[in-house]
């Protein structure tokens, strides 16, 4: 999902970690309880391996409810804030008990194409179903390779994770929230709420894109991604800058 990203800030000099949490991209499951705070944690050891100290976080979808719990656990460690397709709302009960039944059913062998075939679509905004059939292939394709396991236990770590809205608020790096004007699954109020809560956040809007903006929209979302590493590098250049 990163690909595009990852060369474009390799060329120009940026240092990427594209991080495979617990369960994916051979990166073992393990046996704790679902929870974000356990990704955050993995996320904080991976840094640590790589040799980064403080980092620019860039989260999409569940990404960012992981970048959320690692600003409340390591916020020393953050540079600066981008949130794609994400909330920081608790679930309701019943969206926490939908995410549940998701996850039964991804478990089940019987259910498990049927569900995909039904929920996918909802990842990607009409346009690009539209004018790019073969992404929907694509996703279609890595998500059926993803095990069925970490997608459920993903899917429970998501439904038990708290409100964010003090961590933003407490939040003083730059900071981006971007919203795709097609997405089915996020409200756009939401990321207008998140971006209000963050200090020094803004919204940014991709039209005619869904829930994966990077993948969508990648020429757009690696924009949004340099121009706050150029905002950043400039406010730590300058004396009193605000930046933490």
């Amino acid at each position: 999902m990163w690909h595009s990203q990852r060369r474009a800030l390799e060329r120009l000099g940026h240092r990427v970690l594209a991080f495979d949490q617990r369960g994916f991209g051979g990166t073992p499951l393990g046996t704790d309880a679902p929870a974000l705070d356990a990704v955050a944690d993995d996320l904080a050891a991976a840094l640590d391996a790589g040799g980064h100290d403080r980092v620019v976080l860039v989260g999409s979808s569940m990404g960012g409810y992981v970048a959320m719990r690692f600003l409340r656990r390591h916020p020393h460690r953050v540079r600066g804030l981008v949130l794609s397709a994400t909330r920081a709302s608790a679930d309701s009960p019943e969206e926490a008990a939908r995410r549940e039944g998701f996850a039964h059913l991804m478990e089940d062998e019987r259910e498990r194409d049927g569900l995909l075939a039904q929920t996918m679509p909802l990842l990607l905004g009409a346009t690009t179903r539209a004018e790019s059939p073969e992404l929907l292939e694509r996703l279609l394709r890595d998500v059926a390779q993803a095990p069925p396991a970490a997608v459920a236990w993903a899917q429970r770590a998501i439904a038990a994770r708290p409100d964010s809205f003090a961590v933003l608020g407490a939040t003083t790096v730059p900071a981006v929230v971007v919203a795709g004007t097609e997405d089915e699954l996020v409200p756009l109020e939401e990321a207008r709420r998140m971006a209000a809560a963050l200090p020094q956040g803004q919204l940014v809007t991709v039209a005619g894109a869904g829930h994966l903006q990077p993948l969508e929209a990648p020429e757009v979302f690696t924009g949004v991604l340099t121009r706050l590493l150029d905002d950043i590098d400039e406010q730590e250049r300058v004396p009193g800058g605000r930046t933490c």
